[in-house]
């Protein structure tokens, strides 16, 4: 997949002063001056992401919930309304992580999933391999865009933008929850630890949405942004803090697995066996005590031995100091330091999410 596949947006981005980086294959806007104005304006009024190179896929058929109880670790029995959204893991045999993903339950024959850009291609595959076996289909819609609207104003602001039929489906959702007027699809779902809605589109109408959400002072936000923001919110990035060599067990992630029953989901067996065996690594969050800056793969060390290391990291701009998730030893104590070029730093462990709906959730 080429580093230079252009969204949609990607003219308008450049037209409202945008810096454009490689992206998941893509072509995407990193910010538009000033990547802590945008995080700010996220958590304080309204900002708005471009989400067209995420994928949306249709699954459909008769069996298509006895297929997704056999694919994904979480149960999608707990979807029992129409709109309501799961967040799953999508694994392979071994329990390593083959995607992350949000699943909307529409219908009994219709269920619509989102998932991340850099995996489209190897998650749509999988599907397609599994599907036949309960005789379930697996549409991508690559004709559709995607916009994420975020922060404590963010739905008001949206909503004045919708059709009648839309506001009116929308305006009464609950978090994690989904509707859809035949034509727009719009989920309270978002990646960034703030309330907000994302919306699913035409392509064609994704400018307009855009441009119009621009005009009624929602701030466009690049992918900087979105990752202090979900840094801040506890957030798992795909590729970083998990992949396909690591299970939901050592992510952080063991909530959204549903052992219980006899459900047989693909990795099930692993997932077993590694809680058996014990010694499952940690995930935590980190606070870093002093100056610097957190960053991937940084190694954590308890007293002189080595425990594990950093997924993510950053400046956190709603704390104003630098934050991480790491991957630790499941005997790792409390007191821990990080190796940044050579020199050991103290580190406190905090409790996610660090931020949420604007507050900090941890003493500085």
């Amino acid at each position: 997949m080429s580093a230079d596949r252009k969204i949609v947006l990607n003219a308008v981005h450049r037209e409202m002063g945008a810096r454009m980086v490689p992206f998941g294959g893509w072509d995407m806007p990193v910010h538009y001056g000033s990547q802590i104005e945008e995080h700010h304006a996220v958590r304080r009024d309204a900002g708005m992401f471009d989400v067209c190179h995420m994928s949306v896929v249709d699954l459909r058929g008769e069996r298509v919930r006895e297929f997704l109880s056999h694919l994904l670790a979480n149960d999608v029995a707990k979807l029992k309304t129409a709109g309501r959204a799961l967040y799953s893991c999508m694994l392979r045999p071994d329990g390593g992580v083959i995607d992350d993903l949000i699943v909307y339950y529409m219908a009994d024959d219709w269920f619509r999933m989102v998932v991340n850009a850099g995996t489209t291609e190897k998650d749509i595959a999988w599907m397609q391999e599994q599907a036949p076996a309960f005789d379930a289909s697996v549409e991508p819609r690559f004709d559709l865009g995607m916009i994420a609207v975020q922060g404590p104003n963010a739905r008001d602001r949206a909503l004045g933008l919708m059709s009648d039929d839309m506001r009116s489906a929308a305006a009464g959702l609950k978090p994690f929850n989904a509707a859809t007027d035949g034509h727009w699809f719009v989920g309270r779902t978002g990646y960034t630890g703030e309330d907000g809605f994302e919306i699913v589109l035409p392509e064609s109408e994704t400018e307009d949405l855009w441009r119009r959400l621009a005009a009624a002072g929602v701030r466009p936000c690049g992918l900087g942004a979105r990752d202090t923001l979900r840094l801040e919110a506890g957030m798992n990035l795909y590729g970083q803090d998990m992949d396909e060599t690591v299970t939901p067990l050592a992510s952080g992630l063991a909530w959204t697995v549903a052992m219980d029953g006899e459900r047989d989901f693909i990795g099930r067996a692993a997932l077993a066996a590694q809680k058996a065996a014990g010694d499952i690594p940690r995930f935590i969050g980190v606070l870093l005590e002093g100056r610097g800056v957190l960053r991937s793969h940084q190694k954590l060390l308890d007293g002189e031995r080595e425990v594990g290391e950093i997924t993510s990291g950053g400046f956190s701009p709603t704390l104003e100091r630098s934050i991480g998730m790491a991957r630790v030893a499941a005997d790792a104590g409390d007191q821990l330091q990080v190796d940044i070029r050579g020199k050991k730093l103290p580190l406190r462990r905090v409790k996610m999410p660090l931020v949420r709906n604007g507050k900090a959730q941890i003493e500085l």
